[in-house]
């Protein structure tokens, strides 16, 4: 009898409480690329396709280079659980052209910018156990996973800049097994007026790793596979006001994974060059068992000679973790 009602109640349990519905696009290639980019993206929900203020990166919209005040280095780590590493490094600068006839340097506005935007993402996972077949420890193992991302863009007019970027990834999984793969991004902003901006990108056009796994198990036994990256297809806006020193994005991302995205950010410069920032991401409409990630984080700026640098934290909310996401960074204008 207590058999019985043993059996009862783990029915009645998974009936009542059934287990949280999973999406695909967590277990498509290119997951930790898909984490965002430093604590000022990550801080602010990711929500960043459309804003053209601050330290900017290509990243999330490669017809944002163009709008890059100075040159500017960027560079976090991230604290994660599970023995995860994940690190951002990055590069961006515009450039103006101006008309031979434009002479006076106080008055003169460039008949064109262009932009270039570049980077790393470095993923991975360490302290993997290695077990024969007897179930001994053979020694530990570890995997690597990085994206490389150029963006070049040009902006047109005053309202209208456009973007390419060219994404390579390198993933080195287990002993030689190995995939490397390419990717197209596209995007373009337009600038309505000072207040609002609104922008499209379309990323990771033709990605793919493909895996031989010969090498491995032998000729007869190796296996050839394909797995393709979700394209991930964005509308952002932004709205600045400048008087009040406040800056709020929004954005949609619908992918082929069936996944339709929300996310927001904001911005606020409360004191010098004290920012402050809260955002939300990964809000997936079509399945509300996925849960969205709240964020915040700040940063605070110094000028140390010719040279402002930056302070960059932000904390980001992981549910299915015993700890959350932490990501210290420092930014280098000059």
């Amino acid at each position: 009898m207590k058999r019985i009602l043993f059996f009862i109640f783990i029915l009645l349990a998974v009936t009542v409480y059934p287990q949280a519905q999973t999406s695909s696009i967590s277990s498509l290639p290119g997951a930790f690329s898909r984490m965002g980019f430093g604590a000022r993206g990550i801080g602010m929900g990711n929500a960043m396709s459309a804003v053209t203020e601050g330290n900017l990166v290509s990243y999330y919209n490669p017809a944002l280079s163009v709008f890059q005040n100075h040159n500017s280095f960027q560079t976090s780590y991230s604290f994660l659980s599970l023995d995860r590493s994940l690190n951002f490094l990055s590069f961006t600068r515009r450039f103006d052209f101006y008309s031979p006839q434009d002479t006076i340097p106080e008055t003169r506005k460039p008949r064109s910018s262009a932009g270039v935007s570049g980077g790393i993402i470095n993923a991975g996972v360490s302290g993997i156990e290695s077990r024969d077949n007897q179930g001994l420890k053979r020694g530990d193992l570890s995997t690597s996973e990085n994206q490389f991302f150029l963006g070049l863009a040009n902006r047109f007019s005053e309202k209208f800049s456009l973007g390419i970027g060219v994404k390579f990834y390198y993933y080195s999984l287990y002993e030689d097994v190995t995939s490397t793969a390419l990717g197209l991004d596209i995007g373009a902003i337009y600038r309505i007026n000072e207040n609002w901006n609104v922008a499209v990108s379309v990323s990771d056009i033709n990605a793919k790793y493909k895996w031989d796994t010969s090498g491995l198990y032998g000729t007869n036994r190796g296996v050839n596979s394909e797995n393709k990256f979700p394209v991930l297809k964005k509308l952002g806006v932004r709205y600045f006001n400048p008087e009040y020193k406040l800056l709020i994005t929004g954005e949609f991302e619908s992918s082929n994974a069936q996944t339709s995205i929300i996310r927001a950010g904001v911005e606020y410069n409360i004191y010098d060059q004290l920012y402050l920032r809260a955002g939300l991401d990964q809000w997936n409409l079509k399945n509300s068992d996925f849960l969205p990630k709240p964020a915040a984080g700040f940063s605070y700026f110094k000028t140390i000679g010719s040279l402002l640098v930056s302070v960059d934290y932000a904390f980001m909310i992981e549910q299915y973790s015993f700890s959350d996401r932490h990501i210290a960074g420092v930014s280098v204008n000059f």
